[in-house]
């Protein structure tokens, strides 16, 4: 299916996704809970129960990055003569409701994830910066649910020099990382389970009996 069409959205319905890892993995101050964890769960939560998907949030700079992936893609291929296998959706072969959308797979064991970023940050990846953990935790996702042992992480910026437009970086499978995704979202998926209940009983005595 088509990342982005209806039936993408369905298949994504209440489910942790790789983009959303982070919040997943959020820590709040101290021994406090992180409302950035909290708040996502209600949103699978109110998915799950309800059966629609939450409004996605758009902005400029998303839409840019959306504009921009198909000539990334293009460009990726041109330089590393790899032809990008675009998919849709790809479930974690053993954490029910766990899924991501790679940018694309590539060859037998590696994907490609593509940003789009503002100019000064991709000046920034151009000159050394470290990537966001947000995204080394998504691309591990990646790699957990499809299997694949590497990925590629490209910025793109056409609004510089031809020589300054691509960065690309290649980012290993960690074990280490993936088994504490894995049970950190294991966690999650099971507290998501137990709101879904307790609001059921509470609400929906019929369909939660």
């Amino acid at each position: 299916m088509e990342q982005g069409s209806p039936e993408w959205f369905a298949a994504r319905l209440g489910k942790v996704t790789a983009s959303r890892m982070s919040d997943v993995m959020a820590k709040g101050r101290g021994s406090a809970p992180s409302a950035t964890r909290a708040t996502y769960m209600g949103q699978l939560a109110a998915e799950r129960l309800s059966g629609n998907a939450a409004a996605s949030f758009t902005n400029a700079a998303m839409d840019w990055g959306t504009e921009c992936e198909p000539q990334a893609r293009i460009g990726y291929e041109f330089q590393t003569d790899f032809a990008v296998e675009q998919i849709g959706i790809v479930d974690h072969p053993s954490i029910s409701m766990f899924s991501a959308s790679p940018d694309g797979l590539v060859g037998t064991d590696g994907l490609v994830e593509i940003k789009c970023p503002n100019s000064a940050t991709h000046i920034q990846t151009l000159l050394g910066a470290n990537i966001d953990r947000r995204y080394h935790l998504q691309m591990q996702v990646q790699m957990a649910c499809t299997g694949r042992s590497w990925c590629d992480f490209v910025s793109f910026d056409p609004r510089m020099p031809a020589e300054m437009q691509m960065h690309i970086q290649r980012i290993d499978r960690d074990p280490d990382m993936i088994g504490e995704i894995e049970e950190q979202t294991a966690l999650f998926l099971d507290q998501l389970d137990d709101m879904c209940r307790q609001l059921n009983e509470k609400f929906r005595p019929d369909l939660a009996a």
